[in-house]
């Protein structure tokens, strides 16, 4: 019987089987290993059991291990992912609230306003900075309506106000004239767990200053005074506003009164304070006491700044002393305050008007020479006071000077040099200069078609005179009294009455109701009583109601 060897049965006890079978012969039982088969079955049963056990419990160990380590890759990834998605929503919050900011800043409060309202309905609730700017963009535009509202919805939802969301409410309150309201939210600070500070205060002096409610101003400063936690450099700064308010109004008393309690509290004076002082004495016109501020300014320790040498220069050049405003100019450098595009302005400014172009344009070169490029008017200034003395090329020759260092020249340069050619009695060089301007994208105002009005009638081309009135009505530059008595001055030296009275009736109709008859009458006898000529009888005694025409 051939030898069957079973599933279970040991290796060593079928090789010598494999032998035989090899041979090709019949192989018998084992006779050692020979057992029943019932003794088989069951040994065969409990080692299958025993290698059955061993192999689920090598399967449950592979098993457990790996949902072990598949719990630990998702336990890594999501906590990996939480902080990833935290860092990606505090970038993203970062990045919305600075674009808030710049938005305020730019004026598109539009988009400032709905990238806030988004995030409001994302519940990320921008920092109450960010409010503050959005409050300030709105209170500087006039939208008080939606500043009010802002702040309402942050008392309602939070970031609680701060004291400088008031002060910025109370600043808006303040540019447009509600100063009643300004002064009820300083009332209700307290009510909402905010003190005011010194700002508070300082924002609402300045206003009732500049309202000219001195004495509401001075009752606030002295409750102000009646706290000193917040130091003496706040009473200076509130005492300074004041006595700046004071001083505009004329009220030079009360001004040194308030310096005097100022000193008299031993506070320390600052450069701003000394600089309030200069400019107010300047305001009276007393320039001896202007130095005496200034040497007192010297020995308490203090040295001027460039407000300071604008205000006395600016005094100076007003009051016709333009030799000492030069000096006080030549001064600046050496005291280690280099001069600015204001200091310039107003010491050319000063110099044209006082006659002395040719300086004018020496301090233009040195404003040039310290790189300072001027703005148009400095150099227009310089062009007109040229103009006003005839010289003709060294006005043409700051206008050029002006387009090589890249300012180009605006309807003001042209309109002094037109000036300049009339004066000059070039009038067709000064409608060449018209044309010029048109060409360069410059459209001529009132005050050009006036000068070549006026040009043109003193000339007697009538005609001329009447094209630019009719130029000007088509471009939309309505004419003013001037253009009507420059044409009327030119009827009544020809006698022609009848055009004159027609000229007459319609200049009111246009001009009103900036100009009635009357005033238009008044003005036009003075010009002609002024240039000794007659006015015609239909005008003097002209009066509403006696004519159809008007």
């Amino acid at each position: 019987m051939p030898c069957i060897v079973g599933d279970r049965t040991p290796f060593h006890l079928y090789s010598d089987c494999s032998i035989e079978r090899r041979r090709g012969r019949a192989v018998p039982p084992h006779p050692i290993r020979r057992r029943s088969t019932a003794t088989n079955a069951i040994r065969n049963f409990r080692w299958g059991r025993r290698a059955e056990g061993r192999s689920f419990q090598r399967i449950g160990r592979n098993v457990k291990g790996s949902l072990d380590r598949l719990k630990t890759m998702r336990e890594s990834i999501s906590w990996g992912h939480t902080g990833s998605s935290d860092a990606i929503l505090e970038t993203q919050y970062r990045s919305d609230i600075t674009m808030i900011r710049a938005l305020c800043l730019e004026g598109k409060l539009g988009t400032a306003l709905w990238l806030w309202r988004t995030m409001v309905q994302q519940f990320r609730i921008p920092d109450v900075l960010t409010h503050n700017y959005l409050l300030n963009g709105l209170c500087k535009s006039g939208d008080l309506g939606r500043a009010e509202w802002l702040v309402k919805e942050m008392l309602r939802h939070g970031p609680s106000p701060t004291c400088a969301t008031y002060n910025t409410l109370m600043s808006g309150y303040c540019l447009v004239n509600k100063v009643d309201k300004a002064l009820d939210l300083f009332s209700t600070m307290a009510e909402h767990g905010i003190r005011p500070n010194r700002v508070s205060c300082n924002i609402l002096v300045h206003t009732l200053c500049q309202k000219g409610l001195l004495e509401d101003a001075r009752k606030l400063l002295e409750k102000i005074l009646e706290d000193g936690s917040d130091g003496e450099t706040s009473d200076l700064i509130t005492s300074t506003i004041l006595t700046d308010g004071y001083f505009k109004t004329g009220n030079m008393v009360e001004a040194l009164t308030c310096w005097n309690d100022v000193l008299q509290r031993g506070i320390e004076v600052d450069v701003v304070a000394y600089n309030v002082m200069i400019h107010g004495f300047c305001l009276t016109g007393d320039i001896n006491l202007v130095y005496k501020s200034l040497c007192e300014m010297f020995k308490s320790g203090h040295l001027p700044d460039i407000f300071t040498y604008n205000t006395l220069i600016s005094n100076l050049c007003k009051s016709g002393r333009t030799n000492e405003a030069c000096y006080v100019f030549s001064v600046m450098p050496r005291m280690g305050v280099p001069p600015d595009h204001i200091t310039y302005k107003m010491i050319i400014q000063g110099l044209c008007i006082n006659g002395d172009a040719l300086r004018a344009n020496h301090f233009l070169s040195h404003m040039l020479e310290d790189s300072l490029i001027p703005k148009p008017l400095i150099w227009n200034v310089i062009i007109d006071a040229y103009g006003k003395y005839g010289d003709v090329e060294k006005a043409f020759s700051v206008k050029n000077q002006m387009v090589e260092f890249g300012v180009l020249p605006n309807v003001y340069t042209y309109n002094a040099l037109i000036h300049t050619q009339i004066r000059n009695g070039n009038i067709d060089k000064a409608h060449y200069l018209k044309k010029e301007m048109i060409l360069n994208g410059i459209f001529p105002d009132l005050v050009t078609y006036n000068l070549l009005i006026g040009a043109a009638c003193n000339f007697g081309h009538i005609n001329s005179a009447l094209q630019l009135h009719d130029e000007m009505l088509r471009r939309g530059c309505n004419p003013d009294i001037v253009t009507y008595t420059e044409l009327l001055k030119f009827y009544c030296m020809q006698n022609k009455m009848e055009e004159a009275q027609e000229l007459f009736f319609k200049g009111i109709k246009l001009l009103q109701p900036k100009v009635d008859a009357v005033n238009m009458r008044e003005e036009i006898i003075e010009v002609h009583v002024k240039d000794g000529f007659t006015v015609f009888l239909h005008i003097i005694t002209w009066t509403p109601g006696n004519s159809t025409e008007a």
